[in-house]
């Protein structure tokens, strides 16, 4: 299915999902409340805001020096970067990497640029055996599904439902009803198994920093450092606007990205890679890897979009969503749901593909108002709804329909005419509702609303009615 169709399908039947509406009932509270008291907590938060703004401006503005000098940095440390237009040759560039080095069993870190590229898929087509370590991104690849958050993979899925995955695909035979901590043990005695025999390790990268050529990776679990060191070879898979200019830059960034992601002045661990083992060093991969891929982003930088590059996909976005909240994020059949999703979704694929995820949004302004980077979401949804309108030529009746409306609102005389017509049939409909079941496209607007009874005049009329008595 093409990415962003049938939202409004999926979205209804999120919405009657009573196991999935629990699941994002319990998420929706704690990810909002726990971001608000780490913003409180730190006074100057504001003011970091408008740093890391500036320096990403700044990279954007520079961005191809600043990619060179980190490519430079990589390889001056022993590693190799590997640029790539498309989705597709950045997983050229992984199948080669791994058939070079006779791989067989490849462990992934969380990455959306991996799930941008669908590098599973290429990877199991060609043979590899491969395993997610980040433990949501392994609940949902027994799942056979996709993520539905950007930080929270597995958000969607209740401990019931975990419990019988792990149940379903893990050999041993243990009592039902287990707590927690007793999954992610059984977890994690899978897991590691795994990280002692992969060949090669694939992250994804937070940032990267050009001036050491260094790949930062904010995890929670630690599963990222043990994909990352353990394998004879390290892969990152990163997109170019990731860069960052200096080291001293990072603390900026990442005293946002705890706060705005899961409420934690910083996550606990922030681990950085600079190039492959030192012949000193006992730890470590022999090869390190960047695939560094564009994926229209250079397009993106040079458009009325740009301000999206900013992001850093903490998923505040998508936790101050109402619509999210509702639907979860599967709905919008996208690798990026929630607002960021319905501003990259067009630019990455297509404006043809996000139709209908345009139309869910609100307006409120709650993602804009909650992302550390103050990217404009609400502004840039509208720019592609007005594109989106401009593409739908086929909508005759509706645009035939605004130009008369247009043609109307200018003269007032034939305008208080048919807004005192339009008052009386609605009126008529409030007396009368079985004439609501016949009256053309009421049907889908009155299945949740009541239409409440009218007086039959308009504003205007019994303004002028009231100025008679007085």
């Amino acid at each position: 299915m093409p990415q962003g169709s049938g939202f409004k399908k999926d979205a209804a039947k999120a919405l009657q999902n009573e196991t999935l509406q629990a699941a994002l009932n319990v998420a929706r509270g704690g990810f909002v409340d726990k971001r608000q008291a780490a913003v409180d907590a730190l006074p100057e938060f504001d003011t970091i805001k408008a740093r890391a703004k500036t320096i990403k401006n700044h990279t954007l503005d520079h961005l191809g020096d600043y990619l060179q000098e980190f490519e430079q940095a990589v390889i001056t440390s022993g590693g190799q970067v590997h640029w790539a237009q498309t989705t597709e040759q950045a997983n050229q560039a992984v199948l080669k990497i791994c058939e070079q080095v006779n791989a067989k069993r490849v462990t992934k870190g969380k990455s959306m640029i991996s799930e941008e590229m669908q590098l599973n898929s290429a990877l199991e087509s060609a043979g590899y055996e491969v395993m997610e370590t980040d433990l949501g991104e392994y609940i949902i690849q027994l799942a056979k599904e996709t993520p539905s958050h950007i930080i929270a993979p597995a958000v969607h899925k209740t401990k019931a439902q975990v419990e019988a995955l792990f149940d379903e695909f893990h050999e041993a035979k243990l009592p039902a009803n287990r707590s927690r901590e007793q999954l992610v043990s059984e977890a994690r005695a899978r897991l590691r198994e795994a990280f002692l025999s992969a060949d090669v390790g694939i992250t994804g990268a937070n940032f990267l920093v050009a001036e050491t050529g260094s790949s930062v990776l904010v995890t929670n679990e630690g599963n990222g450092d043990l994909t990352a060191s353990i394998p004879r070879v390290h892969i990152v898979t990163a997109s170019i606007d990731k860069v960052i200019p200096e080291l001293e830059d990072l603390p900026t960034f990442l005293r946002l990205l705890g706060r705005s992601a899961t409420g934690q002045e910083l996550t606990t661990y922030t681990t950085l890679f600079t190039g492959p083992r030192r012949e000193e060093e006992t730890a470590g991969p022999e090869q390190f890897h960047v695939i560094l891929l564009d994926n229209g982003r250079s397009d993106i930088r040079d458009s009325e979009f740009r301000d999206v590059l900013r992001c850093i996909r903490c998923g505040a976005c998508l936790n101050h969503c109402a619509v999210y909240g509702a639907v979860g994020g599967h709905a919008y059949n996208a690798v990026y749901p929630g607002p960021i999703g319905q501003v990259m979704t067009p630019l990455l694929f297509g404006l043809d593909s996000s139709l209908q995820t345009l139309s869910a949004c609100t307006m409120n302004g709650h993602c804009q108002a909650a992302c550390p980077m103050g990217i404009p979401l609400p502004d840039l949804i509208r720019k592609h709804r007005v594109a989106a309108f401009e593409l739908q030529k086929n909508s005759a009746i509706e645009r035939k329909s605004l130009s008369f409306w247009k043609t109307a609102a200018l003269k007032p005389l034939i305008y208080r005419t048919l807004t005192a017509i339009s008052a009386k049939g609605i009126k008529l409909l409030g007396d009368f509702p079985a004439l609501q079941k016949i009256t053309p496209m009421l049907g889908n607007w009155k299945n949740g609303r009541a239409l409440m009874k009218a007086q039959g005049k308009t504003f205007q009329g019994l303004l002028k009615a009231g100025r008679k008595h007085d």
